[in-house]
C-alpha cells in the first residue's frame, strides 16, 4: 500500500490567487469586509485534501517576503514589488484577510509556519529534506521546481493554471517543461531570468538557449569555469554576454535557491481530525460569513481520517 503524502502549501501563493480569482462581490462579511481570498483559500485547501489524500498537512509562510540576506547578493531581488513606504506591495483588501486565514488554520489545527529572515519557498524546501516523504509541495511559484527530488519523493504540484488543474510534476515533468533536470532548475533560472522576482537574467538569453548551456556544462558553475577555456565551443556573442554577466551570474543562484537549513521548532503536521478548537472556529465563521467553506474544508480533513 502507498504511503500517504505530506502535504507543504505555500499559503501566499495559494492566498494571492484565491484574492484574486474569486470577486470581492462574492464573498463579503456581515460587516462589508471582503473575505473573497479567505474563502478561496479554505476551498482550495478541501479540494487539495480530498484530492490528494494526505495524511500530514503544514502551511508555509512569508516572515519575511525579501530576505535581507538575498539583497544583499542582488540589490534588484523583487526591488519592484516594494511598497512607497516600505514593506511589500498588497493590494489594500487582501491585507486584513491574512490574519483571519490564520486565525481559521489554528482553530481547525492546521499549523502555518514561517521563520525569520526567510521566504516560505525556505520553509517549504528545509522541510522537503527534513519531513518523511512522501512529499507533495503546493505552490504556483516556478522557483519551487528545484525542490522536486524523485529520489527522495518529492514532487511539486504546480498550480499555475489553479487548483483544480494543478500539474503534477516529477523530475521527467520538469525535464520535458524546461529542458533541465529539477536540480539544475535555480540555475537555469538564474540564466534566463525572472522578471517577477527581479532577477534580470543575461540579456539575450531565453530558456532553449539557458537550457542547452546547463545540459552542456552540467551546471552554471560548470558554464562559468568553461568560459575560460579557448575550445568550449560558446558563440562569440554569447560568450560576451555570459562575460559580461560574471559578477551577477556568481550571485544569482544563491538567490534563486531555495534554503533547506531553516531552523524550524518541532512540528506536529499530523491531519486534524476534528477542529482543535469547535468554538473559536463556529465564532470565526459567524463573524467572516465562512461557514460553507469551513464546513468543506472540516469535512475533507474528517474524511481523510
Amino acid at each position: 500500500m502507498a504511503h500517504r503524502p505530506l502535504l507543504l502549501v505555500d499559503a501566499p501563493s495559494l492566498y494571492f490567487r484565491a484574492y484574486f480569482g474569486v470577486p470581492e462581490s462574492a464573498a463579503r462579511a456581515p460587516d462589508g469586509s471582503p473575505v473573497n481570498a479567505v474563502r478561496g483559500f479554505l476551498d482550495m485547501l478541501a479540494s487539495l485534501v480530498r484530492s490528494r489524500r494526505p495524511d500530514r498537512l503544514l502551511c508555509a509562510l512569508d516572515h519575511d517576503w525579501r530576505p535581507a540576506w538575498r539583497v544583499a547578493l542582488l540589490p534588484s531581488y523583487k526591488a519592484h514589488r516594494v511598497a512607497p513606504a516600505g514593506g511589500e506591495e498588497v493590494p489594500d483588501t487582501l491585507t486584513p484577510q491574512v490574519p483571519v486565514i490564520l486565525e481559521v488554520l489554528a482553530a481547525i489545527g492546521i499549523p502555518a509556519v514561517g521563520a525569520a529572515g526567510y521566504e516560505a519557498d525556505d520553509v517549504l524546501g528545509t522541510l522537503s529534506v527534513t519531513e518523511p516523504a512522501p512529499v507533495e509541495v503546493v505552490s504556483g511559484d516556478r522557483d519551487l521546481f528545484q525542490l522536486v527530488d524523485d529520489a527522495r519523493g518529492v514532487r511539486l504540484l504546480y498550480v499555475g493554471r489553479g487548483v483544480a488543474k494543478l500539474d503534477d510534476c516529477d523530475d521527467a515533468a520538469v525535464r520535458a517543461r524546461y529542458g533541465v533536470p529539477a536540480a539544475g532548475y535555480a540555475d537555469f533560472a538564474a540564466l534566463r531570468g525572472d522578471p517577477s522576482d527581479g532577477l534580470p537574467g543575461v540579456p539575450g538569453v531565453g530558456d532553449k538557449t539557458a537550457a542547452r548551456l546547463i545540459d552542456r556544462h552540467g551546471s552554471l558553475a560548470g558554464v562559468l569555469a568553461a568560459l575560460d577555456e579557448p575550445g568550449a565551443g560558446f558563440a562569440p556573442g554569447l560568450r560576451a554576454r555570459l562575460v559580461a554577466a560574471r559578477d551577477y551570474l556568481a550571485v544569482a543562484p544563491k538567490v534563486v535557491g531555495v534554503a533547506r537549513d531553516v531552523p524550524l521548532p518541532e512540528l506536529d503536521t499530523r491531519l486534524p481530525t476534528e477542529p482543535a478548537d469547535p468554538e473559536r472556529l463556529l465564532a470565526l465563521a459567524q463573524r467572516w460569513n465562512l461557514a460553507g467553506s469551513c464546513r468543506r474544508l472540516v469535512d475533507a480533513l474528517t474524511d481523510q481520517a
